[in-house]
């Protein structure tokens, strides 16, 4: 059970494990759904061996949403503290997309544009909107 969502200016690379990534297009927030889901989620996922954190959170923006170009920059670091677990950190970044390929080649069935973010229905209900509203704290979209 997850207990508490933390953030920090940084952290050791090393540290990171997983990147999201809040993404928006023509002034609306991005969102997957997932092929085996029926909840949204925000792009996002785990660090590849080699790989530095901001190479995952481009990867991993192209591969879920289909972002061909775009605009990504560092937020924040984040962690998950859990009850039966010791502390897992990742790095929040932030896209601006302007354009998408054609097709989603990825477990993602589809990409949903939204003017606010849903109230409902999130993948991760105890950890997404504490990401949104730190970056709303931090006035990342402008």
């Amino acid at each position: 059970m997850i207990r508490e969502v933390r953030f920090y200016d940084e952290t050791d690379d090393g540290k990171l494990k997983f990147v999201v990534i809040l993404a928006r297009s023509g002034g609306k927030w991005v969102f997957c759904k997932h092929r085996e889901r029926t909840t949204l989620e925000i792009p996002g996922g785990h660090r590849e061996p080699g790989e530095r954190i901001v190479e995952t959170a481009t990867r991993e923006l192209r591969e879920e949403t289909g972002a061909k170009e775009f605009a990504i920059w560092p937020v924040c670091v984040y962690s998950v503290v859990r009850d039966d677990a010791a502390e897992s950190f990742g790095g929040l970044y932030a896209a601006e997309i302007e354009s998408f390929e054609k097709e989603i080649h990825s477990e993602i069935e589809k990409i949903i544009l939204l003017d606010e973010p849903p109230e409902e229905n999130w993948t991760y209900p105890d950890i997404q909107p504490h990401l949104m509203k730190e970056a709303a704290r931090r006035s990342v979209f402008k």
